[in-house]
């Protein structure tokens, strides 16, 4: 009688400290909607997306890949997110600032003089290509006073 009351002592202080081993192992951090955007678009800090090797670029449903066929959007993370465009036939400036257009963190604007400075530019990014949708309206859309440039614009671009 005194044995199977140890061992029914013994079973609960066992399972006692078994119960208080609980799992303490670190919860994954929840990214917010805001760092999950910046990462789409930045990687871990700096991305590189082109249209060569693939990419395209369309204005009103034209393809006009060949005015772009070179282009880069360089956009890095951090306090002053900033981007730098290459090959962009006066349609973008040459670097700058970007920042989220609302709280969705769906849509971004860049800074600059350039026709597609301040425009809301939609992106979305599917594994290694993102879509950037922004239209140009007409007043204010020439280069140089002769090369019109608005319309709908989709760049499909690739990672780098």
């Amino acid at each position: 009688m005194k044995l199977s009351k140890f061992k029914i002592l013994m079973l609960l202080l066992s399972l006692a400290v078994m119960q208080s081993c609980g799992d303490d192992a670190p919860k994954p951090v929840q990214k917010t909607a805001e760092e999950l955007a910046i990462e789409a678009l930045t990687g871990t800090g700096t991305l590189t997306w082109g249209v060569s090797g693939g990419g395209s670029v369309k204005r009103d449903g034209t393809t006009v890949t060949d005015l772009y066929q070179n282009f880069e959007l360089i956009l890095n993370a951090g306090s002053s997110k900033t981007y730098s465009s290459k090959n962009n036939n006066d349609l973008f400036d040459a670097s700058g600032t970007w920042l989220f257009a609302g709280s969705n963190f769906d849509k971004f604007t860049l800074s600059g003089s350039k026709p597609a400075a301040t425009r809301e530019i939609s992106f979305t990014r599917t594994g290694d290509n993102l879509k950037l949708l922004f239209t140009i309206p007409a007043p204010g859309a020439r280069i140089n006073g002769v090369f019109a440039v608005a319309g709908s614009y989709e760049f499909n671009l690739l990672k780098k």
